[in-house]
């Protein structure tokens, strides 16, 4: 195991490490223990009882936080005619259609965020294989597909996340910066949490919600008592 640097240990010893904190707490302890330079994201790792091999137990979806990530998000919108000018409005960052592929299928992705009209994907298709590994394709069980752009560009802009669980059962996210304040943190954890749990698979059998881990970027994790993260989404 790599040695760890002095900053993280020193954030470690502000962590009691049989102490069960209820969720407030292991989010206010994991933003005290922050000690970067820069601005640091404070994240959320959920591990859920579920086994994402198989398709019925896939746990996928979208949620817009209520105070955003705290970071600028460019939105490209695949788009032409009157959709364009929606998607400009709406504050795109960038609208176009073929041009942009042909842009794309050069090597450009300067973006973070994709959307695209129903009627472009057939063109969006052809460059799946560059925007899909970086997690730029649009899809539509996301809301990125849709007609309705203006709704989508919107939502990204305001702090929309899409998430989907990992082979190990887990599902991070990140939940905005350590200069947000607790407060504003905590608003965007039950936001997701609460979608987490109306997500919920029927063939997830047993406990669905079985650990919580809050961290900044270069900071320990915190785990949150389980029963108390709960007791709290009821």
């Amino acid at each position: 195991m790599p040695k760890r640097g002095k900053k993280y240990r020193e954030s470690k010893k502000k962590i009691h490490p049989e102490k069960p904190y209820d969720f407030p707490g292991a989010v206010r302890t994991a933003m005290d223990a922050s000690n970067a330079k820069f601005d640091e994201t404070v994240d959320v790792a959920v591990r859920l009882g579920v086994d994402p091999r198989h398709a019925d137990q896939m746990v996928r979806g979208t949620v817009v936080l209520p105070n955003g990530i705290g970071k600028t998000v460019k939105v490209l919108v695949f788009a032409k005619g009157e959709k364009e000018k929606e998607a400009l409005d709406a504050g795109a960052d960038i609208v176009g259609s073929d041009e942009l592929i042909e842009k794309i299928k050069g090597g450009w992705t300067d973006f973070d965020k994709a959307v695209a009209t129903p009627d472009m994907m057939g063109s969006v298709g052809k460059i799946g294989r560059i925007l899909g590994p970086r997690g730029l394709m649009p899809n539509a069980k996301t809301g990125t597909v849709t007609f309705d752009v203006a709704k989508a560009v919107t939502e990204l802009k305001a702090g929309k996340i899409d998430f989907r669980v990992e082979k190990a059962g887990i599902v991070h996210v990140p939940l905005g910066k350590v200069s947000f304040g607790p407060d504003k943190i905590l608003e965007n954890a039950f936001a997701f949490l609460e979608t987490i749990m109306r997500l919920k698979p029927a063939a997830s059998k047993g406990s669905y919600l079985r650990s919580v881990v809050v961290s900044t970027t270069m900071g320990p994790g915190v785990r949150a008592d389980i029963s108390a993260v709960r007791e709290l989404l009821k």
